[in-house]
Formats: structure tokens, sequence, C-alpha cells
């Protein structure tokens, strides 16, 4: 199944999804879960949305629009190379121990939303990466067990102000500009998704391919992350991971390639789906 966080006609919903529709689960047994993320941790996900789905009905998707796919997550671990290709371009070497930063919800956007390009920076990179949604809560997770506390996926660019980025080693400056990053369009369910280590994962920057890999070239795997995570918090439901993303990154090109105002980015994952966004330079958004 699919799910999306969205809002139509200003009011805040989320829903599964139905062909070309997507039928709203917000408003079900009188507000009992506003938001996919109370769903979630609920525990009644698939029993709701198989009922849903059989009522059939829904809103056009073309009226939605389209918000992050948890919009405001109680954690958003990120982390940083984690794919062989990527260490090799950035010249480092894998490490025992995954490198984790973190991201803040308003970093985030929605499908077909604007990306938006800081006017302090020109350096404004792509990171087509896996993300990860927490469905079972945990504590010091068994890595043989980690999956069974996904209740999703979904496509994410962990677009990245790198020269922001590299003021010092800590990589939270430049991943946590508004809006700057993307997440969705849809949380595709686990049953549907066979293994996370063996999907093909692309990023293309106007229509060029700029990243191609699999997720099976990972350091650390997603049952990994999850195992290590946990071992210094606690997972809850809604909690997001961005996975890592793999080589071909605009920094380590040369001449180095970044995202400019009016570019349009997308990064498409094997049975997840395809997220795209177009980049609008943050001074076009102001209001004189």
């Amino acid at each position: 199944m699919r799910l999306c966080s969205f809002v139509h006609e200003g009011r805040n919903g989320y829903g599964v999804v139905n062909g070309d529709r997507v039928v709203d689960l917000s408003t079900l047994r009188s507000g009992a879960w506003p938001t996919l993320r109370d769903l979630i941790a609920s525990r009644n996900l698939m029993e709701v949305c198989s009922t849903a789905l059989a009522q059939g009905g829904g809103l056009p998707l073309e009226t939605i629009t389209f918000a992050p796919v948890i919009p405001q997550p109680e954690k958003i671990f990120c982390v940083g190379l984690n794919y062989h290709d990527h260490m090799l371009e950035t010249k480092h070497k894998p490490t025992a121990f995954p490198t984790l930063f973190s991201r803040f919800a308003d970093s985030q956007c929605g499908h077909n939303a604007r990306l938006v390009m800081p006017d302090i920076s020109s350096q404004f990179d792509f990171e087509a990466e896996l993300a990860v949604i927490i469905g079972r809560p945990g504590r010091d997770i068994a890595s043989d067990t980690a999956l069974d506390h996904v209740i999703g996926y979904a496509c994410y660019n962990d677009g990245s102000v790198r020269d922001w980025q590299v003021h010092t080693t800590q990589f939270l400056p430049g991943k946590n500009f508004p809006g700057t990053g993307a997440f969705g369009p849809y949380l595709v369910t686990a049953d549907e998704v066979a293994d996370p280590q063996n999907l093909t994962i692309t990023c293309r920057l106007n229509g060029e391919t700029v990243q191609s890999a699999n997720t099976s070239d990972m350091i650390h795997s997603v049952a990994g992350l999850i195992a290590y995570i946990s071992r210094f918090t606690p997972l809850s439901p809604g909690d997001v991971i961005a996975t890592g993303t793999p080589g071909g990154v605009g920094f380590t090109r040369v001449p180095p390639l970044f995202m400019k105002n009016g570019d349009v980015v997308e990064v498409e994952i094997e049975t997840i789906g395809m997220l795209q966004n177009r980049v609008v330079q943050e001074g076009s958004l102001k209001v004189a």
C-alpha cells in the first residue's frame, strides 16, 4: 500500500492511495488519528487502510498538495558516507560505526514542492536516499529483527548546502536550511519491499542521470542502522532514517555540479516511486 500526507483545501490530512485517488484517513473515527504518525503508532494502519480501500472513493490526487510523508517526525536521523562508491569519491574510508546527523522537520518539503536554494550559498547539492519509517517502537533492537520495526519506505532528497556543511566536521548546518530537503511522495508499506538492500536508486537533474546505484552498496544496512541507533536512543513510530546517498554527488565532480534556480531534480527508487521537486532561489520567495 501507498500512503501520503497532504493539504487539501487548506486542511492537513493523510490517506491511502487508491489508483488515481487518495482516501482520506484523518477524519476516521471522529479524528482518532489526526496524523499519519498517530495512525502508525496505533498499530492499526494495515487494517484501517484495507477497510478504506474496500470502501473506495477518495480525493483525486491532482487536487492535493503533497506534504512530507511524515510532516513532523519526532526524530529524523541522516546517515553520511554510507555507500562504498560515495566513500571512494570523497576519499574517505569505511568506518566501523555509521556517521549520523539530524535534520529538522522544517528543513523538509513534499513531492512537487519548491526546493529552496538559500541566497547565501551557490553550493546546493543533490543526494538521493532511501528513507526508512519506523512503525514499531523499540530500544536495543537486534539486527536480525530490526526490519520488523519498519512500517515503510520512501524517497528522500537530502539536499545539502555544501559550504555550510563543511564549516566544521559536523554536517548539521548544511543540512537544515528550511525547505532544502524533500521527502515523499509516498510511504510504501514494508510488505511490498522484499529486500531493502536490493533496490535501484537514481537521481536525475533536468532529466540527466547524475546518480545511479543499488542499495546493496550500503556500508551499514538498514537493519544495522536500526540496531545501532536504537542502542543510544529509543526509536518511536514515525521516526525517519535517511540511509545515505550513493556516489555521483555534485561537489565531487570536476567541475562541481550544483543545483540552481529553475532546475528540476528527481529521486527514483525501485518499487518505492519517484520524488520530484523544482529548485527555487530563496530570494524569489520573499515578499518585498
